[in-house]
């Protein structure tokens, strides 16, 4: 029998859930592939990673799709990071692209992103220790969406996803198979901006978003009794501007999120569409329920300079993910720069991650950051 050893091969789980084990092993045996739920982009990273109910860039494929629908012009962006500092490891970590663009012949902008995280290189070894050659674990998701507005504030919006997860080419013990698999997930979101309330300071001022996740079958490595469940989130978001003039804006954005999967005390899962319902009863209430928010200064006509801060919490019984994000943005002329850092408790494995963003936006008219349809 031969055996896989690893600096740490649910480096993946770590990025999203450890704090301390205790947490940690109960947080990261909830579902496979948690890659997806990393934050794809600093600008959203920077405000306490919400976006979706404010979103209003590319990286509205991951935050709402809902929100391609008010884009116009055509954007693209790159995001890299190096993930878990804290751990000293720089094969860890994570590059995402995201894509967008408006297309009149078919009423509606179309997105694609891609994500890939890099696990880092491991050594397999047989049991008496002797080392049997080297492979890398890495895992990544291609994504197309489509959005379009059926009322003129109500945005509508899906996508498909094609998933590769390669944490081993070889079984570990007794199992059978090997830690490679591939798989698909589907999102439905809608956003909603009204124009007109019939009250001032509501009117262009709020946005409201809703984003289903995740949705799709179970991931199997090895055998199909044992597979664990896509990270299936709900995600309700607000966005409001708190005030705008000629040179200055100000906008408040808030996100409640929660993972709707549920893991039975013999380690078997609901799958969907059960488990959408069936996640709250696990007698959590509303701990499994995350929030984030956060504010976003703008200075400049068009917009030249931003300036980010916030909050994200997690209840300490269920990941106790709890940090500030701070951030800055530099606009110029169709280009654009994005910087986004954590501030955690010391050891935390996320403290003073940093994300760095490009982006390049043309063809586009409006007050977002690329334009937006009117």
């Amino acid at each position: 029998m031969k055996k896989v050893f690893t600096k740490t091969l649910v480096g993946a789980m770590l990025a999203l859930f450890a704090v301390s084990a205790p947490e940690f092993v109960r947080a990261q045996g909830e579902s496979a592939v948690p890659f997806l739920l990393i934050a794809p982009n600093s600008r959203a990273a920077g405000i306490g990673e919400t976006g979706t109910g404010s979103v209003d860039d590319a990286s509205a494929i991951f935050w709402n799709p809902g929100a391609l629908a008010f884009l116009d012009g055509q954007e693209a962006t790159l995001t890299h990071a190096n993930w878990l500092p804290q751990f000293g490891l720089s094969d860890l970590f994570y590059d995402h692209v995201n894509y967008r663009m408006r297309i009149e012949d078919i009423g509606g902008t179309v997105g694609l992103s891609v994500t890939y995280l890099n696990l880092g290189e491991f050594i397999r070894t047989s049991d008496n220790g002797t080392e049997l050659g080297k492979f890398k674990s890495y895992e990544f998701a291609v994504t197309g969406g489509y959005s379009t507005r059926v009322f003129d504030d109500l945005g509508l919006g899906v996508n498909a996803r094609f998933i590769h997860s390669a944490l081993s080419p070889f079984s570990a013990g007794e199992q059978l198979g090997d830690g490679i698999t591939n798989t698909v997930s589907f999102d439905v979101a809608m956003m909603w901006r009204p124009f007109d309330l019939g009250v001032d300071w509501l009117d262009k001022r709020l946005s409201a978003g809703f984003n289903l996740s995740n949705l799709g079958p179970k991931v199997t490595y090895a055998q199909a009794e044992q597979a664990d469940p896509l990270p299936t989130q709900l995600r309700l978001g607000f966005g409001y501007v708190i005030f705008e003039d000629e040179f200055n804006s100000m906008t408040y954005s808030v996100d409640f999120s929660r993972l709707l999967v549920r893991r039975r005390p013999d380690g078997t899962s609901d799958g969907l569409p059960k488990a959408l319902f069936s996640a709250w009863g696990d007698g959590s209430g509303l701990k499994k329920i995350n929030t984030s928010m956060g504010a976003e200064y703008w200075y400049g006509a068009p917009r030249l300079i931003a300036l980010r801060i916030g909050h994200f919490f997690e209840d300490p019984n269920f990941g106790n993910r709890n940090f500030w994000t701070f951030g800055a943005g530099l606009r110029y002329d169709i280009f654009g720069f994005d910087f986004s850092y954590i501030s955690a408790a010391e050891g935390h494995p996320l403290s003073d991650t940093i994300r760095f963003s490009l982006l390049i936006g043309w063809g586009g008219s409006g007050s977002s950051s690329m334009g937006a349809v009117n």
